[in-house]
């Protein structure tokens, strides 16, 4: 009975610790860890809410960028931080596809990672440099199977959300293209523009000033419908493949047991700070669209997310590496 009592003292001992852990929280600064370089989409995103999150709670929210391997760098490093909320990461659809890329990945991102929040999702566009020669998604897939094995497609890193609806542009469109990866977003624009590679499928807010200054041709939008921002670029569907339809989405992780208030104060603070006025009105100039889950919720898509990679990896023939 004594081990008994002790036990439940120690339980609850432990559940008024937690409890008074999260009512504190934050009483210092927060790192937000992005894995893709400063300037890309991810980026974009992130800054503009850990801006949001300082005003909230009064403490310095810095962001960092710890590139390299496709986001694995920077989610290794969050991976390996306490589970204190003080460490965090913002991430792509890249969290879900390194699963089936890497098979000998620094962490497992589900059993090393909380869950914590979705935060946006943006239609990707087609861009080709000025140079190549293409103006329609027609034309595109024409110039791909008339040269079978030497156009190059860039993207922001093997694994990033760019990297995969690549791969399922070229399942759908039956063509043989070459994957040329970079280090981020600003890389494969730059890429594109000089030439080295044919196209690539950057979110919207990546390549929208290189269009609108004429030094990207936009071919068509990823999502079901036109956007706003570039009203006269056709969808995918409507001008080569119908029915194809994808989005990139953002979302934050915190290390695996940090206490579940913590979790959800997150959760709550950051569906409140991409809910204010100035923040829903920056994220419709990028095209993007806030999502609003659960951290339960999220920990479920996530991982759905990671089986659809699976299988688009495994039909796309790429082998782990």
């Amino acid at each position: 009975m004594r081990i008994a009592r002790n036990l439940a003292a120690f339980a609850v001992g432990l559940c008024v610790a937690s409890s008074t852990f999260a009512q504190g929280y934050p009483s210092m600064p927060v790192r937000v860890i992005v894995p893709f370089t400063a300037g890309s989409g991810l980026d974009i995103v992130a800054r503009m809410l850990s801006q949001k999150l300082t005003e909230f709670w009064g403490q310095p929210v810095a962001v960092e960028n710890h590139i390299g391997v496709g986001g694995t760098v920077g989610a290794g490093v969050v991976a390996k931080s306490p589970p204190d909320g003080y460490t965090l990461l913002v991430n792509t659809t890249a969290h879900a596809v390194n699963v089936a890329l890497y098979s000998k990945l620094p962490y497992d991102p589900v059993k090393d990672f909380v869950d914590v929040s979705p935060l946006v999702a943006q239609p990707y566009v087609l861009v080709a440099g000025t140079s190549a020669g293409i103006k329609t998604v027609s034309d595109l897939i024409a110039a791909a199977k008339a040269k079978a094995g030497q156009l190059k497609f860039g993207s922001a890193g093997t694994g990033s959300g760019t990297h995969m609806i690549a791969e399922k542009f070229r399942l759908a469109a039956g063509i043989d293209v070459v994957h040329l990866p970079n280090k981020g977003g600003p890389e494969a624009n730059a890429d594109a523009i000089a030439g080295r590679v044919t196209y690539w499928f950057p979110p919207i807010a990546v390549a929208l000033p290189q269009v609108r200054e004429g030094r990207l041709l936009a071919v068509g939008m990823s999502s079901a419908r036109r956007s706003s921002l570039l009203p006269d670029v056709p969808t995918i569907a409507e001008t080569g493949l119908a029915g194809f339809e994808d989005t990139i989405w953002y979302g934050m992780w915190a290390p695996a047991a940090t206490p579940a208030e913590v979790v959800n104060q997150l959760s709550k603070d950051v569906a409140r700070a991409l809910a204010t006025p100035d923040v829903r009105d920056r994220l419709s100039k990028l095209g993007a669209e806030p999502m609003n889950l659960t951290p339960a919720e999220f920990a479920r898509f996530v991982r759905s997310e990671i089986d659809s990679a699976a299988r688009v990896v495994k039909a796309a023939g790429i082998k782990p590496q």
